[in-house]
C-alpha cells in the first residue's frame, strides 16, 4: 500500500488543521499510525487507529487536542488537530502496520511510509 498525508499549512495558535491520509490499496487491512517530525528532533507517536476504526490509541499531551479518526471506504484515515500550539510544528506522516502491537506507537511496527504533510503553527 501507498499512503499520501495531506492538508497541513500555516495556521495560528489556538487554530485548527484535518490532516488526511490516503492509501492506494484497501486501507482497511491496515491499522493506521500518524507521527511527527520537528525540526532537529526525532519522529515520535501521534495517534494510531485501529483497522476498524473501533480502537484509537494517542500521546497524553494530546489527548483532548487530537483525534484519528477513518472512512474505510473513502480509503482515508484522518487527524483533526484543535488549538494547535507553535511546538506542533512538524512535518507529519501517516504509516500502515499489520502488528498486533501496532497501539505501542514503535515507529518500527509501521511501513508504507508516505511524504509526510508539514504544518506551521505561527505564535
Amino acid at each position: 500500500v501507498q499512503l499520501q498525508a495531506s492538508g497541513g499549512g500555516l495556521v495560528q495558535a489556538g487554530g485548527s488543521l484535518r490532516l488526511s491520509c490516503t492509501a492506494s490499496g484497501r486501507i482497511s487491512n491496515y491499522h493506521i499510525g500518524w507521527f511527527r517530525q520537528a525540526p532537529g528532533k526525532e519522529r515520535e507517536f501521534v495517534a494510531t487507529i485501529s483497522r476498524s476504526g473501533a480502537s484509537t490509541y494517542g500521546t497524553d499531551s494530546m489527548k483532548g487536542r487530537f483525534t484519528i479518526s477513518r472512512h474505510n471506504s473513502k480509503n482515508t484515515v484522518y487527524l483533526q488537530m484543535s488549538s494547535l500550539k507553535p511546538e506542533d510544528t512538524a512535518v507529519y506522516y501517516c504509516a500502515a502496520s499489520v502488528n498486533v502491537q501496532y497501539h505501542s506507537g514503535s515507529d518500527s511496527l509501521y511501513h508504507s511510509w508516505g511524504p509526510g504533510t508539514l504544518v506551521t503553527v505561527s505564535s
